[in-house]
């Protein structure tokens, strides 16, 4: 007969069809079966040993940020530290994570108390990003970092696309310069083409250009709105324009 703590862990699905979409084969089951287990089930559960995925969360949630800051760093050299953390932040969100579990259909192997399962708690987001973080933390004891880098790149593999699209929300100075360097890479630049009227009431224009290619204008009270205005036009542009040849096919995907 099986114990309290079998019966307890061996709901849902199986864990190896977890495994397949993971593209993971577990050493040690047990880590994978922590990383499910949320801190409600544990009050019904009554199995001697068993934790909850917290302390599992806590090094995937390390891991994670490592892994997409490195990738991010090597992507975009030209993305200054403000514009790389914003990135990064859009990347390891809940939200994010929680789409990316959605997916793998997390949620269908979380084990939860009979009050946090009846009240959705298998859908709700911060579960689900919790279960993926803990995952994350299960591979790199089980296997190693370079297997943890592996799962995170291909759970993200949608959402690091939209950013190498440049379709992240950031400002759109920063979302320029994040475009011009996947299309062309290269920087965009600003200047000045006329500043018109009184010291206390001066209208600045400025050009924006990549590649010596003028791609919008803008005006402002000041050189910093001119510039924000002149980086909006030529996003605009940027979006109506054919698609720029691409040196490297990689960077066209």
């Amino acid at each position: 007969m099986a114990s309290n703590t079998e019966v307890a862990i061996e709901q849902g699905p199986p864990l190896s069809q977890l495994e397949t979409a993971l593209g993971l084969k577990f050493k040690n089951l047990s880590l994978l079966r922590q990383a499910l287990v949320h801190g409600s089930y544990l009050n019904e559960a009554h199995a001697p040993g068993l934790e909850s995925n917290e302390r599992l969360e806590f090094l995937g949630d390390a891991a994670l940020g490592l892994i997409v800051s490195q990738k991010l760093y090597r992507d975009f050299p030209l993305l200054d530290e403000g514009d790389l953390t914003q990135l990064k932040t859009s990347l390891i969100r809940w939200e994010t994570l929680a789409r990316a579990a959605e997916r793998l259909s997390l949620g269908d192997y979380l084990l939860l108390g009979r009050g946090e399962k009846l009240t959705g708690g298998q859908h709700r987001p911060s579960n689900l990003a919790c279960a993926l973080e803990a995952i994350v933390g299960a591979v790199l004891l089980d296997s190693g970092l370079a297997k943890a880098k592996a799962l995170v790149l291909r759970c993200l593999k949608p959402e690091f696309a939209q950013v190498t699209a440049g379709r992240v929300t950031l400002d759109s100075k920063s979302r320029l310069q994040q475009m011009a360097q996947a299309r062309w890479q290269a920087m965009p630049s600003y200047r000045t083409v006329a500043a018109e009227g009184p010291d206390h009431a001066k209208v600045f224009t400025v050009e924006v250009l990549v590649d010596d290619r003028a791609l919008g204008q803008g005006q402002g009270r000041s050189k910093k709105e001119a510039e924000s205005k002149a980086a909006q036009q030529a996003l605009k542009t940027i979006d109506t324009d054919e698609p720029a040849p691409c040196q490297a096919s990689e960077l066209c995907t």
